[in-house]
C-alpha cells in the first residue's frame, strides 16, 4: 500500500481539506501562520474575520447553505472560548462543522504557558466529538473522524486540536484519504410499515418539516407525499426553504409564527407526520395542550432528537428514504376528501388577514419609520425570486417568519438562526451562505440594528471576501424586543432605555470599504433605495440599506411582548 508524507502537519491538513471539497475556509488563526502558508498555494478561499465567533457563524452559514462541512481555524485560549457561542449554535443547528484549532505544547502543559486553557474540557459539551492530536502519526486518523462524524448521524461540529510541538513534524499516511461523504441509512422495514400503517388511519393529517430535511427533497418529494396523503405542510423556521411556499397545502411556520386562522389546524387535526424535526419549543408553541390529542409520528435521523412527550410512534434514517418507503406502502391510500379542501380554505382566509395587517401596519406608521411589511414587499418585487433570505431573531424581522407576509416560494432559499439565536449570527451567517450558493443566487440578511451593531465590525472582512450580501437592517434604536418587554414592566417612563436614536456610523465604514450603503426614512424612498443596492449587489459587492422602523410595529399576531415569546393576540 502506497504511504503518502506530508512535510508538515499543517500541509497534512489542508491536503485533507483539499480531499474534503472544501473551497472555503474561514477563521482567525493564532500566531502560527504555517496552515495559511499552504493554502497560499491552492485555490481554497480564506475568509480572515476579525472575531472568532463571527468566523464560527460563518462557517456554520456556508454548511447550512451547502449541505457540506463548513471549516474553521482559529487559534488557543481566548480564540476557543470567543468561537464557543458559534459552536453553541452549530450544535444546535445541526451543522457540519470542523473546528481546528491551535493547542499549547505537551511538554508545556500545566505550567501556566500562554494562553494554556484545558481546551478540550471547555468544548466537549458543544460538539459532537473533540480530540487533541499531541503525536504526528495520529493526525490522519482523527482527521477522517473528524469528517465522518461532522456528517454522520445528527450532523453537526466537531474540534480537533493540534499541538503546537507537531506543527511542523512531517505526516505519514498509509493509502488514499478515505470518502467523507454522508451516509444515508434506510429505515427499519418493519419501523416504517408501523408508522405507514399510523398514518393510512389518519382522517386529518399535517406533515411538519424540520430542518432535518433539509437537502433532502430531491424531486419534491415532500410536496408529492403531502399531495398523496391530503395533508397540510408547516415547516419549523430551521425547515424553511426545503418545501416550496407556493405550493396549496403549504400553511407557513409552525408554533410561535402560526396564527389566526390557520392555528385551527392544529386543533383540527388527528396527526403530525414530523420529518426531521426535534419538536422544540418554537415549533409547538400553541399546539393543544392535551398532548395525547394530537399523536406525532417522528421521522429522524439520530436516536438522540427523538421527543417522547407526545404519543405516537417513530422511524429512525435519512428523511427523504423514509418519505419514499411511506409513498411506497401507501401508493393505494386515497386521500380525504374534505381535509385538503379545508387547509385551501384557511390557506386563503389567512392571505386575505395578512393583506389587512399589512394594510393596517401602513396605516399606523409614525412619520419618520417605514412599515416592515413594505420593506418585505418591496424585497420581494425588487430582488429575484431565486433569493435565500438569512434571518435574524429580533422583533421586526420576525415578520419574515410570517407566512405569507414574506413566502420563499419554488426557488427560494432561507438560513435561520437555531433555538439558541445568538444575536449576530444571521449577519455573519450570510457571509457563509454567499460563498457556498452558486454566484449568480442573490442572498438577502434581514437583520435588526442591534445584531448588526455585532457584525459591523466585519465590513472589512465582507468586503476582502467579496460576499455580495444585501443587508436590509430594520433599524429600531437598538434591542427592539428587550425595549418592548422593559415598557411592559416599567411603562414608557422608565429611567433605562434598550433603544434610542443615534447615527449609526454605518455609512462611513461602508463608504470607506467601496460597499453600498442607504438610508430610508420615507416609505417612498424605499423602492428606489432597495433597487440601487440589488444593482451594486448584482455586480458584486456588498450593499446596506438602514431602514428606520417604529419600535411599535408588531408583527402579526402578536398584541405584545411576553419574555421569551410573544403575547398572542385574539383571532
Amino acid at each position: 500500500m502506497t504511504t503518502y508524507t506530508h512535510p508538515t502537519a499543517w500541509a497534512a491538513i489542508a491536503d485533507h481539506l483539499h480531499h474534503l471539497g472544501s473551497e472555503v475556509v474561514f477563521g482567525l488563526p493564532g500566531d502560527d501562520m504555517a496552515l495559511l502558508g499552504e493554502l497560499e498555494r491552492s485555490d481554497t478561499t480564506v475568509v480572515l474575520c476579525r472575531d472568532q465567533r463571527n468566523a464560527v457563524f460563518m462557517a456554520t452559514g456556508y454548511a447550512l447553505a451547502a449541505g457540506r462541512p463548513g471549516v474553521c481555524v482559529i487559534g488557543k485560549g481566548p480564540a476557543l472560548t470567543n468561537a464557543l457561542t458559534g459552536v453553541l449554535e452549530a450544535r444546535s443547528a445541526a451543522a457540519p462543522l470542523i473546528l481546528i484549532a491551535d493547542g499549547t505544547r505537551l511538554d508545556r502543559l500545566g505550567t501556566g504557558a500562554f494562553q494554556e486553557l484545558d481546551q478540550l474540557t471547555a468544548i466537549r459539551p458543544y460538539v459532537k466529538w473533540a480530540a487533541r492530536v499531541d503525536h504526528a502519526d495520529r493526525l490522519p486518523g482523527a482527521l477522517e473522524k473528524a469528517a465522518a462524524l461532522a456528517v454522520n448521524g445528527t450532523p453537526g461540529p466537531v474540534y480537533l486540536e493540534l499541538a503546537e510541538q507537531i506543527a511542523a513534524e512531517p505526516v505519514a499516511r498509509t493509502g488514499p484519504w478515505r470518502p467523507a461523504a454522508p451516509q444515508r441509512p434506510a429505515p427499519d422495514q418493519d419501523a416504517l410499515a408501523a408508522t405507514a400503517e399510523r398514518i393510512a388511519a389518519a382522517e386529518r393529517p399535517l406533515l411538519l418539516v424540520g430542518g432535518g430535511a433539509r437537502h433532502r427533497n430531491d424531486g419534491r418529494r415532500i410536496e408529492h407525499f403531502a399531495e398523496q396523503l391530503g395533508a397540510g405542510i408547516f415547516s419549523t423556521a430551521s425547515g424553511r426553504g426545503t418545501v416550496a411556499e407556493d405550493h396549496p397545502l403549504y400553511c407557513g411556520v409552525s408554533g410561535l409564527y402560526t396564527v389566526a386562522p390557520m392555528d385551527a389546524l392544529w386543533r383540527e387535526a388527528d396527526l403530525v407526520i414530523a420529518l426531521g424535526s426535534r419538536l422544540e419549543e418554537t415549533a409547538t408553541f400553541g399546539w393543544p395542550e392535551n398532548a395525547a390529542q394530537l399523536p406525532v409520528v417522528q421521522a429522524v435521523l439520530g436516536e438522540e432528537s427523538l421527543v417522547m412527550e407526545r404519543p405516537g410512534a417513530y422511524v429512525l434514517g435519512d428523511a427523504g428514504r423514509i418519505v419514499d418507503g411511506w409513498a411506497g406502502l401507501l401508493a393505494d391510500r386515497r386521500p380525504p376528501r374534505d381535509w385538503p379542501e379545508r387547509v385551501r380554505t384557511v390557506r386563503a382566509a389567512l392571505a386575505g388577514r395578512a393583506a389587512d395587517r399589512a394594510e393596517e401596519a401602513v396605516k399606523h406608521a409614525p412619520e419618520g419609520a417605514v412599515p416592515v411589511a413594505r420593506v418585505l414587499a418591496a424585497l420581494d418585487r425588487v430582488v429575484p425570486a431565486d433569493r435565500v433570505l438569512v434571518q435574524e431573531n429580533g422583533l421586526q424581522d420576525m415578520w419574515s417568519y410570517f407566512f405569507p407576509h414574506w413566502s420563499l416560494g419554488s426557488e427560494g432559499g432561507s438560513v435561520v438562526p437555531s433555538e439558541q439565536t445568538p444575536l449576530g449570527f444571521g449577519a455573519a451567517a450570510a457571509v457563509g451562505v454567499r460563498l457556498a450558493e452558486p454566484a449568480g443566487r442573490p442572498v438577502v440578511a434581514v437583520v435588526g440594528d442591534g445584531a448588526f451593531n455585532l457584525f459591523r465590525g466585519e465590513l472589512p472582512t465582507v468586503a476582502d471576501a467579496g460576499a455580495a450580501v444585501l443587508y436590509v437592517v430594520l433599524d429600531n434604536g437598538g434591542y427592539g424586543w428587550l425595549q418592548s418587554n422593559l415598557d411592559r414592566v416599567s411603562g414608557t417612563g422608565s429611567r433605562f432605555a434598550f433603544t434610542t436614536s443615534r447615527p449609526t456610523g454605518t455609512e462611513g465604514l461602508a463608504s470607506a470599504y467601496g460597499l453600498g450603503y442607504g438610508r430610508v426614512t420615507d416609505a417612498d424612498q424605499l423602492e428606489p433605495a432597495l433597487t440601487a443596492a440589488w444593482r451594486q449587489v448584482a455586480a458584486g459587492t456588498c450593499a446596506v440599506v438602514e431602514v428606520a422602523v417604529a419600535l411599535a410595529d408588531t408583527p402579526p399576531g402578536m398584541s405584545g411582548s411576553a419574555g421569551d415569546f410573544p403575547e398572542r393576540e385574539d383571532a
